[in-house]
């Protein structure tokens, strides 16, 4: 049994093209160290404006900082999206993403909880996941309801998310459901993608991977469920949605966990954009598939919480 695919558009939309010949035109910056990556890529996203009619606060939950990104009206039912942010568990930030999070905040009519879990390798595993995990906790206590509350991550916050979600799963306390966005599941850096998407994406690879992966895992086994939730029990999971580009290296990771999933008896859905990049949705709302991408997510929102 397969889970449920969706593929998109057949080829590239013409924005698109244009927002990559763009991208490819800017000159790359000189190499740089993690700290310094860091600091260049608060910097840079700081300056992006945030989405019409909405405001970011700041918060602290159980010891982690990061940015809540609300819509200019909420009401004691508005969704809660847990997002953690992508970055090869070793940079990102919340100021990175509280763009992106505004305009998921204005689309989704959701709260948009972007946690700062501590960053490797100063804090390798499992620093991150219990961040993640005690963020989400926070949210329990605060007496939010489950039913109404969406775990989501990105590419390393993908796994993050996926931890976060098995974990939640042990303890039979359960989000509304989970939304992977070119998650990376699996960090043995093993799968054929690396190889045979390698000249196409130009945001990853498996230098990188092999590269961040000890970083990150210490002394870990890579197939630590925690660490890489592809090799994770998740009977019982809620249900899942998994949007990846078929121009990924980490594509793989979304296939294999997309099968893993509906073996496990999970309501999942996969949907894989032709011709699309790593993370293609943060470019909302640039062109017509990242557009398209953010309101599959919001669909997903709206089904599994019940709101129509």
């Amino acid at each position: 049994m397969r889970p449920y695919w969706a593929y998109r558009a057949p080829m590239a939309s013409p924005e698109y093209e244009s927002f990559k010949s763009a991208a490819a035109s800017r000159p790359a910056p000189p190499p740089a160290d993690v700290v310094e990556q860091r600091r260049r890529i608060d910097e840079a996203m700081s300056q992006v404006p945030l989405a019409n009619g909405v405001e970011v606060r700041e918060f602290m939950r159980a010891g982690v900082s990061g940015l809540e990104c609300r819509p200019a009206t909420t009401a004691a039912d508005t969704p809660i999206v847990l997002w953690f942010h992508g970055g090869g568990f070793r940079i990102a930030s919340s100021l990175a993403y509280r763009s992106f999070g505004s305009h998921l905040a204005s689309v989704f009519n959701a709260r948009i909880v972007l946690p700062d879990y501590r960053l490797a390798p100063e804090h390798p595993f499992p620093a991150a996941v219990n961040d993640c995990f005690a963020v989400w906790e926070s949210l329990l206590a605060d007496g939010e309801d489950v039913a109404r509350i969406v775990i989501a991550g990105d590419s390393a916050g993908g796994a993050l998310a996926g931890a976060t979600t098995v974990q939640a799963i042990e303890d039979g306390v359960l989000p509304a459901g989970v939304m992977l966005v070119s998650p990376w599941v699996d960090l043995t850096v093993s799968s054929s993608s690396y190889d045979s998407r390698a000249e196409l994406d130009s945001m990853f690879s498996r230098d990188a991977a092999n590269e961040a992966a000890p970083a990150y895992l210490g002394s870990t086994d890579p197939r630590h469920p925690l660490a890489s939730p592809l090799f994770a029990d998740w009977t019982g999971s809620p249900p899942v949605q998994i949007l990846v580009g078929d121009h990924e290296v980490l594509l793989d990771d979304s296939l294999a966990l997309a099968n893993s999933l509906v073996s496990a008896g999970v309501d999942a859905t996969l949907s894989v954009y032709p011709e699309m990049p790593h993370i293609f949705p943060f470019n909302y709302p640039a062109f017509p598939e990242a557009v398209d991408g953010v309101l599959e997510m919001k669909s997903f929102i709206n089904r599994v919480i019940g709101r129509f």
